[in-house]
């Protein structure tokens, strides 16, 4: 799951939060929501809420204030301004983990692309797909994704609601299948020094029954 690291590293298209260019993130360029829609025309609270939900970024309401602030004045069309404003939001002891604008512009770009809400249908619609025995193999990057996945194969493994104290189940219950990993499996020391990227993979695999 995600995207593609050389698309992101695509200055022009506004994810990357190095150098100056316009607040775009689309990956599909024909659809009408934009970087600059959002950063502009989202209201204090909403922004706020993406940026703390999709970003994990604990200044988050500090960072949505400030932007509607800015934008009172004139409005935020390039990158290297949405950056100027989320430095300023966050406290200069705290920004020694990683770039400051990394979780905004994480956040900004789940929300134009609609990246997280989809994915637990086309999960299920993939296990679905599966023959028996096949096995569906799903690598996240992201918090939210690991979580929605991992719902998703609780949701095809299916749960009895039986009580305890009856021999064998009578609820009905319907399963599509079995979680291979109980807990998900992740990148070695190894791995993680040849590609850093891979720090934050997490690998769950169901098996069609």
């Amino acid at each position: 799951m995600g995207v593609s690291s050389y698309q992101l590293d695509e200055k022009n298209r506004g994810f990357s939060y190095l150098g100056e260019n316009t607040l775009d993130m689309r990956m599909d360029k024909t659809q009408e929501l934009t970087a600059k829609i959002v950063v502009n025309q989202y209201t204090q609270t909403k922004l706020a809420n993406i940026l703390y939900e999709y970003g994990e970024e604990r200044f988050a309401k500090q960072i949505a204030k400030n932007i509607c602030k800015q934008r009172e004045e004139h409005p935020i069309e390039t990158t290297k301004q949405l950056v100027k404003i989320i430095e300023q939001s966050i406290p200069k002891a705290k920004q020694k983990e990683g770039h400051p604008a990394k979780r905004t512009f994480q956040a900004i770009r789940i929300e134009v692309n609609n990246e997280i809400e989809p994915l637990y249908q086309t999960i299920i619609d993939c296990i679905e797909c599966l023959k028996q025995g096949g096995r569906l193999c799903v690598i996240t990057f992201h918090s939210l994704e690991d979580r929605a996945v991992k719902n998703a194969y609780i949701e095809a493994k299916g749960k009895c609601t039986c009580p305890s104290d009856l021999p064998y189940c009578i609820c009905g219950m319907k399963t599509l299948g079995e979680i291979i990993t109980k807990k998900p499996i992740i990148a070695t020391k190894e791995e993680i020094e040849e590609n850093t990227r891979s720090k934050s993979a997490k690998l769950r695999i169901f098996e069609k029954r």
